[in-house]
């Protein structure tokens, strides 16, 4: 099983900028895909970016894509979500999770393991 602790959320304004941490312990397999998605109130959670542990190159939902930048720190065991230009759509809880398979998916339901997240708000 993996641990995962996010932090880094806040209150920001338009256009603003916040970095998103996730540091992971417990079975950090190589192998692993990590992801960041989010769920605002009464929306379903929706995919926002992965990575692989082992490196290439990571995925984007459109929504972010140019604006979010997803990267990892393998000696910390720590996967950021660097959000710069940000909208008041953007305003959601954001969670971590971690896959245990090698293969991106922006299906919520193929990861096993998440954070508690940490709240995101876009003032306007």
């Amino acid at each position: 099983q993996v641990q995962l602790v996010e932090s880094g959320g806040g209150l920001v304004q338009a256009g603003g900028s916040l970095r998103l941490s996730c540091a992971a312990s417990g079975r950090t397999f190589r192998s692993y895909v990590m992801g960041w998605f989010r769920q605002a109130p009464g929306k379903e959670r929706e995919f926002v970016a992965a990575i692989r542990w082992s490196g290439g190159s990571p995925g984007y939902a459109d929504s972010v894509k140019g604006r979010f930048t997803i990267s990892r720190d393998n000696a910390k065991n720590t996967v950021y979500l660097q959000m710069n230009s940000l909208k008041p759509e953007d305003t959601a809880v954001y969670y971590c999770a971690a896959r245990r398979n090698p293969y991106l998916s922006g299906s919520p339901n193929e990861y096993a393991d998440w954070g508690q997240g940490t709240q995101v708000t876009v003032s306007s």
